[in-house]
C-alpha cells in the first residue's frame, strides 16, 4: 500500500508530465505556425502579379527594354523580395539598376506596395540610399548578404561561382546604361583593361571583401551604387 508521501510524489510527477507535454505542444504549434507563415509569405511573393502594376511604368522609364526583357526584370525583382524575406530585417543591397527602377515604380503605388510588404514580408520594406545607412560598412555587408542569398537561390556556390545569379547578371544582360556590371574573373578583366565592372568573384570570400573593385561609374540618380542601396 502506497504511503501518502508516495502518492504525493506521483501526483507532482503527473502534474509535471502534463505541464511538460502542454509546453511541448505549445512550442511545436508555434514553430509549425511560424514555418507555415514563412511559406505563405514566400508563396505570396513568388506569385504576385508584378507586371500588372509595373509593366507600363517600366516601359516608360526604360523604353529601350522590350516585353521579354521587362519580364526578366520582374523575375529579378521577385528574386530580390525573396532575398529580403530570407534576410528578415537585415539589409539586402540592390545589385541591379534595372530592378531598382522597377522597385521605385512599385513604391509609387503606395497602397498596393504597403499591402504587398505586409502580406509578403510582414513589415514595410524601406528603400534605403547609401547616404542614409546606419554605418559606413552597412552597404558592404548588404551586398555580401545579397550575393550569398542570390547564389543560394540560383544554386550557385557563393565562394566558387561558375556563373552569376540573375540579380547580378541582369544589367549586363540587358545592356543597362548606368547599370551595375559584375565580373567573375576579376584578374582577367583587369588584365583585359575592363575597369567598368564590379568584382563579384570577391564578394563571397572571407572578411575584408567589398562589393566593388572597379573604377567604373557606381552612381545613379537615386544614390544607389553597385549595391549601395537596399531594403531593410
Amino acid at each position: 500500500m502506497k504511503t501518502s508521501r508516495e502518492c504525493g510524489n506521483w501526483h507532482w510527477i503527473a502534474r509535471w508530465a502534463r505541464w511538460t507535454l502542454t509546453v511541448g505542444l505549445i512550442v511545436a504549434t508555434i514553430l509549425w505556425w511560424r514555418r507555415a507563415l514563412h511559406r505563405h509569405r514566400a508563396d505570396f511573393i513568388e506569385n504576385y502579379p508584378y507586371a500588372k502594376f509595373l509593366d507600363a511604368r517600366l516601359a516608360a522609364r526604360r523604353p529601350e527594354l522590350g516585353a521579354a526583357q521587362r519580364t526578366l526584370v520582374f523575375e529579378a525583382l521577385r528574386d530580390y523580395f525573396q532575398l529580403c524575406h530570407q534576410a528578415k530585417k537585415r539589409l539586402v543591397a540592390m545589385p541591379s539598376q534595372a530592378v531598382d527602377d522597377a522597385w521605385h515604380e512599385f513604391i509609387l503605388f503606395t497602397r498596393q506596395y504597403q499591402q504587398f510588404c505586409q502580406r509578403g514580408l510582414g513589415r514595410f520594406l524601406h528603400h534605403t540610399p547609401a547616404e542614409a545607412m546606419r554605418s559606413p560598412t552597412e552597404a558592404q555587408e548588404g551586398i555580401k548578404r545579397a550575393w550569398r542569398l542570390a547564389c543560394r537561390r540560383d544554386g550557385i556556390d557563393p565562394r566558387a561561382p561558375q556563373s552569376l545569379p540573375l540579380l547580378f547578371a541582369l544589367d549586363a544582360m540587358l545592356g543597362i546604361v548606368g547599370g551595375f556590371t559584375y565580373q567573375l574573373d576579376c584578374l582577367a578583366a583587369a588584365q583585359a583593361g575592363t575597369t567598368s565592372a564590379y568584382c563579384a568573384g570577391h564578394i563571397g570570400c572571407g572578411g575584408g571583401c567589398t562589393g566593388s573593385s572597379g573604377d567604373g561609374d557606381s552612381s545613379s540618380g537615386d544614390g544607389c551604387g553597385g549595391g549601395g542601396c537596399g531594403g531593410d
